[in-house]
This record gives structure tokens, sequence and C-alpha cells, in this order.
């Protein structure tokens, strides 16, 4: 990934070299996202060329005069495009902007078309292949995945062009023929990508939000699965996926299609030209995406020979010191047969973090800070270890009703109501938290579940086959330190271990259909005690100890004054709790617009999940904490004192339980 910024349409008569300073000033702010290069470019009507109207085309010696060289002269500048480079792909030649190569068979000039693209294009010698068969071969200046983009905008238009991608992605194009500019973003908005409106009326496009805070006003997230054009001035859907066309689906769970779909989507993105990984917290998700990286990476191995690096996987995990997740990660690896490197980090450490992690990942949304701060200090290390990518396991919860709450759903409906929304909404907080908290290092994270044919595969299954089966909802009531292990499973069968004591729970657990598929005996992708493992969120699984550090932490930083009023200080999105409220004063300290604090959604949740399954269980009322340990079936579950309205009851406040909900 890299970062992109745009500026167009400034006022008329802006200096190129005050367009230039601002560029490079704002550009700056993320370059964290791309260390490894600059590049910027400045567009010109030129003095004598009036702005081209739909259709209209300039001429190659237009071309020339429009796009403005360093230390140009001519005219005032309108438009500028910034790209800071991480070379993942291509590393010697495929610095940004791009610039169109000649195609005479599909009418494209030299540099007639410039693109900035932040991530990456999984399928694009395909795409090549394509362009061909329609008659346009054309023959890039360089190496990179991203150049496919230009073509394809000519073929086949903007929105057309976005549907063929197969990765992820948000890109800036300029059409120096018309004077046409647009911008697009993924299918689930996995790169991140802001639009904002300056007051002298430009248009601002940017992968993070500092680089156009301070300029627009106006901002919000960019919507994935759109793109925004500049002869409307408005977005134009490009992704509308069958199972969001309001049809409940009806397809049976097919496992072995499901595993292939799920194997295709992990080496797809096992493209690069540099070091990578994969994050292992443990957990079935990122477990399987090892698992399956490695007896890729085996095979190519024996087959057609590997890097000394990429003679075997590298794996990374996080957490408090004899957290679960380190314990689980290490027992994956060995089974996988990875090079494990566990991080643990302190208290204090994870502590001194929190406002830069707010700096980066541009939220105050509570369960993405707690689980991005283990995760930001993480890719740290791994940066230092050389590494500029990793494949990580976002997604599946969303996709396969994998969080803990979904043991309450009350039918197949809801539950695909609440699927199709969390997907949805995962640019806002999982896919936000992976981009950002990675690429504040300059390492790029990729998401296998995420994979657009294989949405189409999982989302398409009858969500019966999805629920949780009732005889698996039992709560298993035990001590907070107590941890669960799942030590043997057979035919739907989960047998747990509490300190010597022994619980069976006959029916499907969470994400049932997954574990099932890759339940493969005679050659088991992972051993049992993984792939039958309780869900354990992030934020969890570092360390019990880390959310109730942040909570102490967050108490003694707020008062219960400031606590009081907080509905005066922060009118929209009031905080709920002191923790929530301690993230909103760090954020608002640094993005200070009403237009910032409005990229992040309000409502409640428990354990992830939006707010209408509060609605589900009359058990979830008081307890909309967004840990899994807020729901009962969790193995180690808050007991029954535990109140996440206990800060506004201290504080005297008037919206206890204001949910409104009914039961």
């Amino acid at each position: 990934m890299c970062g992109i910024l745009g500026i167009f349409d400034v006022a008329p008569g802006t200096t190129q070299s005050t367009l230039r300073a601002k560029l490079i000033e704002c550009a700056r702010r993320m370059r964290h996202r791309g260390p490894d290069w600059s590049g910027y470019q400045l567009i010109s009507q030129g003095k004598d060329k009036q702005e081209l109207g739909a259709g209209q085309h300039a001429s190659s010696e237009s071309l020339q005069r429009l796009c403005i060289a360093e230390h140009g002269v001519r005219g005032a500048a309108k438009h500028a495009i910034a790209h800071e480079r991480l070379a993942i792909i291509d590393p010697e030649s495929g610095a940004q902007p791009l610039f169109a190569a000649e195609c005479k068979q599909a009418g494209i000039e030299e540099g007639s078309i410039i693109v900035a693209a932040n991530g990456e294009i999984y399928n694009y010698k395909e795409l090549y292949e394509l362009l061909k068969k329609e008659g346009v071969p054309y023959e890039p200046n360089t190496g990179s995945d991203c150049e496919v983009l230009i073509p394809l905008y000519v073929k086949f238009g903007l929105e057309k062009a976005c549907s063929l991608l197969r990765g992820m992605f948000s890109f800036i194009i300029y059409d120096q023929r018309t004077g046409f500019y647009g911008a697009a973003r993924d299918h689930i908005g996995i790169t991140s990508l802001y639009l904002g409106r300056g007051s002298d009326g430009s248009v601002w496009i940017a992968s993070e939000m500092k680089s156009l805070a301070r300029d627009c006003p106006d901002v919000e997230q960019f919507k994935p699965g759109h793109c925004w054009r500049s002869d409307t001035q408005q977005y134009a859907l490009w992704y509308a996926p069958t199972w969001r066309s309001g049809v409940l689906p009806s397809t049976p769970c097919d496992f072995t299609k499901l595993r292939e779909a799920f194997v295709k989507a992990v080496e797809r993105r096992m493209m690069s030209d540099v070091p990578w990984g994969v994050l292992l917290s443990g957990g079935l998700d990122s477990s399987l995406v090892a698992s399956v990286a490695q007896r890729t990476l085996t095979r190519k191995a024996q087959g057609e020979g590997a890097s000394s690096w990429m003679s075997k996987l590298h794996s990374f995990s996080v957490g408090l010191k004899g957290s679960p997740d380190l314990e689980a990660a290490q027992k994956a690896a060995e089974h996988i047969g990875t090079q494990h490197h566990p991080y643990t980090f302190t208290l204090q450490e994870g502590l001194d973090a929190v406002a830069e992690v707010v700096h980066h990942l541009e939220t105050y949304d509570v369960t993405t800070i707690r689980a991005a701060t283990p995760m930001f200090l993480m890719s740290r290390k791994i940066k230092a270890m050389g590494v500029k990518m990793v494949l990580s396991g976002e997604g599946a919860d969303e996709i396969l009703a994998g969080y803990l709450y979904f043991h309450k759903a009350p039918n197949k409906q809801e539950l695909h109501a609440e699927l199709i929304d969390k997907v949805a909404q995962l640019n806002i907080y999982d896919c936000l938290r992976a981009n950002k908290s990675t690429m504040a290092w300059g390492v790029e994270a990729r998401v296998p579940f995420l994979d657009a044919d294989f949405l189409e595969v999982a989302m398409n299954i009858d969500p019966k086959e999805k629920m949780i089966d009732a005889r698996s909802r039992r709560p298993v009531r035990c001590l907070h330190s107590m941890r669960l292990v799942a030590i043997s499973r057979c035919r739907g069968w989960s047998l747990f271990r509490f300190r010597g004591r022994s619980q069976v729970s006959k029916g499907r657990i969470e994400k049932y259909i997954l574990r099932k598929a890759f339940d493969t005996p005679d050659d088991p992708y992972l051993p049992a005690e993984i792939l039958w493992r309780q869900k354990e969120q992030f934020s969890d699984g570092v360390g019990y100890g880390w959310i109730d550090a942040l909570r102490d932490h967050a108490d003694a930083q707020v008062s219960d004054h400031q606590f009081a009023v907080a509905k005066h200080r922060f009118p929209y999105n009031t905080p709920a709790t002191k923790e929530a409220y301690y993230y909103r004063q760090i954020f608002d300290g640094i993005y200070p617009s009403l237009g910032a604090a409005r990229t992040i959604p309000e409502g409640k949740s428990i354990a992830c999940s939006t707010e209408r399954a509060l609605a589900w269980d009359a058990s979830f009322r008081g307890r909309a904490d967004q840990s899994g340990r807020s729901v009962g079936v969790h193995a180690a579950a808050y007991d029954a004192s535990f109140d996440v309205d206990a800060d506004k009851k201290r504080a005297g406040r008037d919206d206890v339980n204001s949910v409104g909900l009914e039961f």
C-alpha cells in the first residue's frame, strides 16, 4: 500500500509554487505510508487552453502543456497529485504517479492519463490478457500492477474497470484528454480513503484524513465500492453483489467449494517482490491464513524454488506475557511449521502508545483502539525485521457470524441482515485498524477473507448454516482467570477442559462451516485445539488485563465532572464511558472539526455488534461493551456485577440505559 493525495479545481490564479508547496506539506503528513519514494505532479490548463468538455480531446501538443514539468512556468496550476510509495511490486521501476504508455489501437497517447494508486491488483496479469482479447494490446511502462488501471479505464470506463479488479485498492485518475478526474475505492474499503471539500470549493482525495483535515471543513470517509466522478460531482456505485440484493440466500454450504475459494484467496495475496510474513494470533482465522500460505509456499518451493527468506514462512504474534493468544499462536506455528516470532508488550508500553495510535488511526472508536494498540506495537517490530507485507485474518467474523453475540441471533433473517451491515462497516472498524496500525510503520496488511470471489461464495450460503446451534449456547460460568482449551472434537461435539473439569457442548459453534471445511483429519490444516478454539477478540486475546488497564487509566485521566458534562463538549457521539471519553479527548485535540468526528458513526454495541443486535437478548442490557467477555457464553465472561453504565451512574448522568430497547 501507499499514500495518495489529489487536490483538484483549486481557486483560479493559484500559482504553481503555492500549490506545489501545499501538496508536499499535506502529503508529508502520511509519508509513513510510503517511506520508499515520493512523487508529485501539477496539472495546468495552459495559458491558451480552455477547459475541455465531455467528449472533447486535447491534442498531443496540448497534453505537453497541461502536465507541468518540475520548475514549470506555464500558467497557473489547477490540479495536483501526490504519491507516497511503499514499494512491494516492482520496487525498481514502479514509482508513481503513473503515466499512460502509447497504445494507438485504443487511442491512448503517451502521458495522456495519470494514475496514483494505493493497494494491490492481484489479477493484473489476467487483465492484460483480457485487454488484448478486447483489442487493447497495451504495453505498460512499468512492472507495477496498478498501471493496468489506465487501459481498463479507457476501454471500459471507470465503474466497469473497477468491477473487473480483484484486490484492495483506492486510486485517483486524471484524463488530460478531457479534463475528467475521478477516484475509486475497493469493494469493502480495505484501503483507507477520504473525500474533502476545501473552503475555496476545491476537491480533496487522500488516503488519510490528516492530509486534508486542516484544509477541508467538510470531510467524509470515501464510500467503499463506489467511484467519485468530476463530471457529476457525485458517487457512482460499482460494487453490487448478489448477497446485498435483498433476497435471502438459500444455497447449501459446499465445504469443498468454501475451502477452495479461501485457498485461492490466500494464494492471490502471496504476490510480492519483497519479504513478507503472516500475523498469527492463534485464533481460527489467522491460523488458517498461515496454514494455507505455508502449504502453498512449500509446494512452490518444491516445484519452482524459493528465496532463502521465503523458504520458510515467518509468523508474528503479540500479547501480554502469558496471554491466551501467545500460547495458542505458538501451538499453531509448531503445527504449521512457520518461523515464529512472538512479541510481548507491557501494560505501560501499551498505555504510552494510545495517543499515537489515535493519531495514526484517526478514530476514537473504543474497540478499534483497544485492538489496534497491540497491532501497532507489533508492526513496528515487524518492520524492524525488514518485512513489508503481512497476511492477516480480518473479515471472517463478519462474513461467517464469528462473534460471540451471534449465539443469540433469533433467526437466519436477522443473522443475515446483521452480517450485511457488519461487512458494510468493516471500512470504519476492522479494515481501518488493520490498514492504519500496520501502515503507520510502512507495513502492508492483506486480508484473504475479504477477497471478492470468496465473499460471493461465503455470503451466498444459506444463513441457516451459520446459525449457532441452541445446544452450544449454554453459558459456561468460570472465574476470570480460567482459560478455555478445546481438547477434542468429533462430529460437531466440542469438549472443553476448565482446570480439570470437562464440559461437552453438542451443536454448531461460531464459524462452524469454516471449521468444518478445513476439518481434514487425513491431512490436518490445524491442530484440533486451534481449529475448534472459541472465538477470542484480538483486544481480549492479547491479555485480559489489557482492557482492564485501559479502563483504569481512563478513570484516572477523566474526572467525574468532565464525564458528567460530556454532552456539552461532545454533542455528537457523546462518549458513554470514561474510556470512550479519554479516546475522544485525544482525537479532538488532533482532529477538532465536527466533520472529522462524524467519520465515526454513533451507536451502541455488544462484543462488536451493530445496535440492532442489542435487542436479541435481555441479557445484553447493561452489558453493551465491545469486549467479547460481555457476552455470557465467553469462557471468561464478566460476572453479574459488570455494568457498562457504571461510569454514568457515578457521574450522575441522565442517559443511563438510553438505548430505548424493549425486552
